[in-house]
C-alpha cells in the first residue's frame, strides 16, 4: 500500500493533476487487474445480500415512491431493471430504486473506521450501468471490487461525521470510480466523474441526527443518480471543479478540518491485488451495525437478568460514536420516543436493547411495528437505559488491528435489590471475528428467509445459481440478479401511492 498525503493547497500552487487525491482515486480504478479470488467471492456474497434486503423492503412506501420515480423514466432498450417490476428503465433512475430498496431496511454491510460507510450501497449503480451498457459478470466484478477498495479507503483516512458531513460523499467518489474500473475508462475522465460526484454529493448528517425521515435511505441512491450522471458527463469531455478535495476552497479547507487539513489515505499499489472488501462485513440484524453486538449481547444476557420488571437501570459503557450517534449522547429527545420513525429507532439504542432484552431476537419488521415501540413493559425499560462513552471502548473501536477492532459494549445492569449484572461483547456473532463469521450458507439462509413469500423457491433457485457464477455470466445473464416476483401485485400496490410530478 501507498500512503498519501493530502492536503489544502493555494490556487497558485497549481498542484499537479498527478498529485492530487481524485486522480489517485481514479489510477487505483483504471489499474484494476483481475479480481482476487476471495475478494470476488466476497463480491457474489454481496450481491446477494443485497437482493435479499431489497425483497423484503419492496412495498415499504420509500422504496415503493422511488420505484414509482424510475417507472416514469422508461428507456429505450437496453436500459436497466428495477426490483419489482418488469419495465426497464434509465440507469441512473434504475440506481436510484434499487439503491433505496437495498438501503431502506438497514439490513445490508457495513465497513467502520475513522468515518462510516455501507460499501453495499455501490452495488446498484453499478448493475445498472452493466446492464444498460452490456457489460458482463466479469466486468461487474471488477468494478463492484474496484469501488469497495476506493469506499473503504477514504473512509479509513477521512473522518466525515467529526463536520456533521454525510458519509455518502465517499460513497459517491467510490461508485464513480467503480464505473471507471467496470467501463474501462481513461484516467482522465474517471478523475473528472469522481471531482463531479464529490462536488454534488456532499450534505450534512441532519439526515442521521433528530426525527430521522425517509431521506436515509435515498441518500445513498442519490450519490449513485449523482455518480451515473457525472461519468456521462466526463464521457461527453466535461470537467469538474478541481482539485475538488484540496482547493482552497475545496472539499477539505471548508467541510472538513479547513486551512490546516492533514489526512493519509493509503491505495494499493499498482498491480497489488484489491482486497479491501475483505474488511468489510454485514449484518445479521436489521439495525444500525453499532448495535449488531448489542443485540447479541442483550440476548445472552436475557437468561441472567429474571423478571425486567425489577431492573433499575441499564448502562451501556461504549465507544465516542456509539454514544454520540446512537446512544443517549447524540442528545436526541426522539430516541426514546415511542411514536418515532423507524429509521429513528433503529438509531436508538437504548430502544434496541430494550426489545433485545425483552424478546430475545430481533425480526426488521416486528421489532419496529409502532405496537411494539409503544409497550407500557417496553417504554418502562427504555428509558431506564442509557449509554456513556468509555476511553477504552473508543480506542478499541479503532484499534487498527481488524481481529482486535471492537463495536460493542459493556453492560451494566442495576437490580431494584441493588445487586448488578455485567457482561460484554466486542463484535457481533456474525463479524468474521465473532462466534458465528458469516459465511456463503449465512448469506443464502438470510436470502431465503427474507425473501420467504416475496419470491418462490424455483425463484429463489435460479437468482442463486446466477449470483454464484456472476464472474461467468455473459451480459444478458445479468438479469438472472433480479429476483423473478408478482409483478402485479407490486404495480397494484404502487398504484394506491399519491401521484407526483412524473
Amino acid at each position: 500500500m501507498i500512503e498519501h498525503h493530502v492536503r489544502v493547497h493555494p490556487s497558485a500552487d497549481r498542484l499537479p493533476r498527478e498529485d492530487q487525491l481524485a486522480w489517485k482515486l481514479a489510477s487505483v480504478a483504471t489499474d484494476a487487474g483481475e479480481p482476487d479470488t476471495e475478494s470476488a467471492a466476497m463480491a457474489v456474497n454481496r450481491v446477494i445480500d443485497n437482493a435479499s434486503v431489497a425483497m423484503a423492503s419492496l412495498r415499504r412506501r420509500p422504496v415503493a415512491v422511488a420505484r414509482a420515480q424510475a417507472v416514469a423514466h422508461r428507456a429505450t432498450a437496453p436500459g436497466a431493471s428495477v426490483f419489482g417490476t418488469p419495465t426497464r428503465v434509465s440507469p441512473e433512475w434504475a440506481a436510484w430504486a434499487n439503491g433505496t430498496a437495498v438501503r431502506e431496511l438497514d439490513f445490508h454491510d457495513t465497513y467502520l473506521a475513522a468515518d462510516y460507510s455501507h460499501p453495499g450501497d455501490n452495488i446498484p449503480p453499478l448493475l445498472a450501468v452493466a446492464q444498460h451498457t452490456g457489460r458482463t459478470g466479469a466486468d461487474l466484478l471488477r468494478g463492484i471490487i474496484s469501488a469497495y477498495e476506493i469506499h473503504v479507503a477514504l473512509v479509513k483516512g477521512i473522518c466525515l461525521h467529526e463536520h456533521r458531513i454525510d458519509h455518502v460523499a465517499h460513497l459517491g467518489a467510490a461508485i464513480a470510480g467503480g464505473l471507471g474500473a467496470m467501463l474501462r475508462l481513461p484516467t482522465e475522465t474517471v478523475y473528472q466523474a469522481i471531482q463531479q460526484t464529490v462536488h454534488t454529493t456532499t450534505a450534512t448528517r441532519q439526515s442521521r441526527k433528530g426525527e430521522i425521515s425517509s431521506w436515509k435511505a435515498y441518500a445513498p441512491a442519490f450519490a449513485g443518480k449523482a455518480a451515473i450522471e457525472a461519468v456521462d458527463r466526463a464521457m461527453r469531455g466535461e470537467t469538474s471543479p478541481s482539485p475538488v478535495y484540496e482547493g482552497e476552497d475545496g472539499f477539505l479547507a471548508w467541510m472538513l478540518d479547513g486551512p490546516g487539513s492533514d489526512y493519509t489515505v493509503r491505495l494499493p499499489e499498482p498491480g497489488e491485488p484489491r482486497r479491501a472488501i475483505l474488511d468489510t462485513y454485514t449484518k445479521e440484524h436489521s439495525a444500525e451495525y453499532q448495535a449488531q453486538a448489542v443485540i447479541d449481547l442483550a440476548r445472552r444476557l436475557r437468561e441472567k437478568t429474571g423478571p425486567l420488571d425489577t431492573v433499575r437501570s441499564v448502562v451501556l459503557h461504549t465507544s465516542h460514536h456509539t454514544h454520540h450517534v446512537i446512544g443517549s449522547g447524540a442528545n436526541d429527545p426522539q430516541k426514546y420516543d415511542p411514536t418515532a420513525s423507524r429509521e429513528t429507532l433503529d438509531h436508538s439504542v437504548p430502544y434496541i436493547f430494550a426489545v433485545a432484552l425483552e424478546d430475545g431476537t430481533w425480526h426488521h419488521e416486528r421489532s419496529y411495528a409502532p405496537g411494539r415501540a409503544r409497550r407500557p413493559s417496553t417504554v418502562e425499560l427504555w428509558r431506564k437505559i442509557t449509554t456513556v462513552e468509555d476511553p477504552e471502548w473508543t480506542r478499541r473501536y479503532h484499534d487498527p488491528d481488524p481481529d482486535r477492532r471492537a463495536f460493542g459494549g459493556r453492560a451494566v445492569i442495576t437490580l431494584d435489590d441493588g445487586s448488578v449484572i455485567e457482561d460484554e461483547l466486542a463484535v457481533a456473532d456474525a463479524h468474521p471475528a465473532g462466534a458465528r463469521p458469516f459465511d456463503r450458507a449465512a448469506y443464502t439462509a438470510k436470502f431465503r428467509t427474507l425473501t420467504e413469500g416475496v419470491v418462490t423457491p424455483a425463484g429463489q433457485d435460479r437468482f442463486l445459481s446466477a449470483a454464484e457464477h456472476l464472474g461467468d455470466l455473459a451480459a444478458d445473464g445479468l438479469d438472472g440478479l433480479f429476483p423473478a416476483v408478482d409483478t402485479e401485485a407490486v404495480a397494484a400496490h404502487d398504484a394506491c401511492l399519491p401521484k407526483g410530478l412524473f
